[in-house]
């Protein structure tokens, strides 16, 4: 049985930063591409960054370009986000998602119906 928990969450101000963790256990991890996405009140589930099976090649939302960074340990079966200069609208429950798709196009990352299996999501809070 897969599961992915994540942790790191919290309430933090306008500028600040977090570091969201999620373990996976019950798959291959280093087979997957690992991901990670947020949802706001009434929002739809959006992409926010992906990080491919070998950790060579990650991919952003144009909205958190240079301020997230997604990194992931195969050994430690783990992928983190790091989040700087936080901003209000970052405001979301964040959710890390594994996908085992194999990888045609870049365009496949974004896709949040490319991942099979997901946690159960933490809250991430920016004050303004």
């Amino acid at each position: 049985q897969v599961q992915l928990v994540e942790s790191g969450g919290g309430l933090v101000q306008a500028g600040g930063s977090l570091r969201l963790s999620c373990t996976a256990s019950g798959l291959t991890f280093s087979s997957y591409v690992m991901g990670w996405f947020h949802q706001a009140p009434g929002k739809e589930r959006e992409f926010v960054a992906a990080i491919s099976k070998s950790g060579g090649s990650t991919y952003y939302a144009d909205s958190v370009k240079g301020r997230f960074a997604i990194s992931r340990d195969n050994a430690k079966i783990t992928v983190s986000l790091q989040m700087n200069s936080l901003k209000p609208e970052d405001t979301a429950v964040y959710y890390c998602a594994a996908g085992s798709f194999t990888t045609y196009s870049s365009v496949y990352y974004y896709d949040p119906l490319r991942y099979h299996h997901w946690g159960q999501g933490t809250q991430v809070t920016v004050s303004s």
